[in-house]
This record gives C-alpha cells, structure tokens and sequence, in this order.
C-alpha cells in the first residue's frame, strides 16, 4: 500500500480532491475505536430501554435474559478496554458537532436573511451560519455574484464540485457552457446576478433533504429580494421544481414563463437544462437555445 510519506504534493492534492468529490467526510480517527463493542454495548442498552416493566413472575422471554446489572456491567467492561471508545467520537476543544436542520435552525435562517439589508450583508450572515449539516462538508458558501446591471438572475440547483473548489457558482466546464450562452443573447457574467438555491455542496452531489432545504429558503427568497431582478433564468430539474413547485422533469418544465415572488418583488421567470445536462446530453442544446431565446426576447421587448 502507498504511504502518504511516499507521495508528492500534486499527488496528495489530486487524491483529496478524488475523496471530496466521492463525498468523503470523515478521515480516520486519531485513536482506534472498538466499534464492535461499542456497538453491542448500544444494542444491549437500547434492549434494557425496551424491556417491560415486570409487573408478576418473569415472563418466559425474560426469565433467561440477561439481568439488568449483566448488561450494564459487559457494556462498562466493553467501553473501559484500552484504546477503546464509544462509537462517537468527542469533538475536539473550542469545536462543536454538526448541526441537523429543525425548525429553530429555519427560524434562525430566517432572521439572519431578513436582517441583512444589503448583498454584502446577506453574504456575510450566510457565511457565519452554522445551523446546517450542509456547512460541514462543503469548501464554499455560493452566493450571489455578478453586477446585475442587465436585471437578469440565473438560479441554478446547488452547487458542483468545481463550484465548491472554486468558490464560485458555475465554474469548471458547465461554466464555461454558460458563459457561451450568456454571449449568444449580448450578456456576460459581470452584468447578470449568479447564484444557487443551496448555498452548500451537498456531499457526494446527493440530492438535499427537505429538512436542508427549508433551511436554505430564507437565504435564497431574499437574494431574490435584494436583487429585484427584471427576469429570472432558472437552470436545471431541481432549481425548477423548487420554484414552480411542480414535480415534472426539466423537460417537462421548461420553456414556459412564470413569476417568482419573493419578500414583495415578483418577476417573471422561465427554466431550461443545467449547462451540466447539456454537457450529459449535447441534443438537448437546441431546446435550451429556444429556452434561451425567448428570455431574450422578452428582455428587449421590456427594456426597449
């Protein structure tokens, strides 16, 4: 097996890179950890929490399980073993575990959003949230970027890997597709408001929970909101059905105008594929330049 010693700097960077995009979250720990016995000492717990109340004789299930005292003493016996700990791993001093989503987290999101009176404001607040599990896996927190002088906002889904490395939403290769999109109808990156609806990679891409994503809605309504955009580009199958709340694919979904309303400013939006499904699929390109087109269209006729 290769050592790490044995390894150059290029070679170690490109093999954590490989365990990021893999969803890797965890390395090993410091100290080894019986987990098999930690394990059984749970499981004995958790059949003691379970057990009846014995209100007569013992019943024939309990007359030959082990007592109460037997069960509790193998657990202490498992656990006190050198270099044994529980399956849990204490955080280290000054740290803390990652929070879950619930509905004090979404109360939270939803005045740190609301305070922020400016995009940089908002940045920051989103920046120093920490009552998300996304937070803890992901490199970068994605939020709006651009000029916005155009009135177009882009909405993706969330963000990519590249996205996460680069702190930056559409970066890598679908970037690189939209950019040549935004060129086709006169637009660059530095007059357009970019960003996602997740500010946090999922880890391993997986789709986010709904619990994450009630958390994450107060922070995208009101970038929507600061930005009052004239016309939203929503881009990709999730981002779609999180607007329009409908559950039909992008294909099913695209090409047909709508309103977000978000924190008082509505405006008029159409979905069309992912840079990323056309990058999977080049014969969807034709549907998103149509997609593409009549956005354009409706820009200039309101502009004009």
């Amino acid at each position: 097996m290769i050592q790490a010693r044995d390894m150059t700097p290029a070679e170690l960077a490109a093999l954590l890179h490989f365990h990021a995009d893999a969803g890797v979250e965890w390395l090993l720990e410091d100290d080894p950890i019986d987990r098999i016995a930690a394990f059984a000492a749970e499981k004995s717990a958790r059949q003691v929490n379970r057990a009846p109340a014995v209100t007569g004789g013992p019943s024939p299930a309990s007359a030959q399980a082990p007592s109460r005292a037997a069960i509790a003493g193998q657990a202490e016996r498992n656990l006190s073993q050198p270099d044994r700990q529980p399956a849990r791993a204490q955080p280290a001093q000054g740290s803390t575990l990652p929070a879950i989503p619930d509905e004090n987290a979404v109360a939270e999101a939803r005045f740190a959003a609301e305070s922020a009176r400016s995009l940089a404001e908002l940045k920051t607040a989103i920046e120093s949230f920490a009552s998300c599990n996304l937070k803890t896996s992901a490199r970068s927190t994605i939020t709006v970027a651009g000029g916005g002088q155009s009135g177009i906002m882009i909405i993706g889904s969330m963000p990519s890997a590249d996205d996460d490395r680069e702190g930056a939403a559409f970066s890598g290769r679908a970037g690189l597709l939209l950019d040549r999109m935004l060129l086709a109808i006169g637009q660059t990156r530095d007059n357009v408001h970019i960003t996602t609806v997740i500010p946090w990679r999922p880890p391993g891409d997986r789709m986010p929970s709904q619990p994450e994503v009630a958390i994450c809605r107060p922070f995208i309504e009101r970038q929507i909101a600061l930005c009052e955009p004239k016309q939203i580009l929503v881009l990709g199958n999730f981002a779609a059905r999180y607007f329009f709340g409908e559950t039909g694919t992008i294909h099913a979904l695209r090409g047909k105008w709508r309103e977000i309303g978000a924190g008082g400013h509505v405006a008029p939006a159409i979905a069309t594929l992912h840079p990323q499904e056309l990058l999977n699929a080049p014969s969807s390109k034709a549907l998103a330049w149509m997609d593409i087109s009549a956005f354009s269209r409706r820009l200039l006729g309101e502009t004009a």
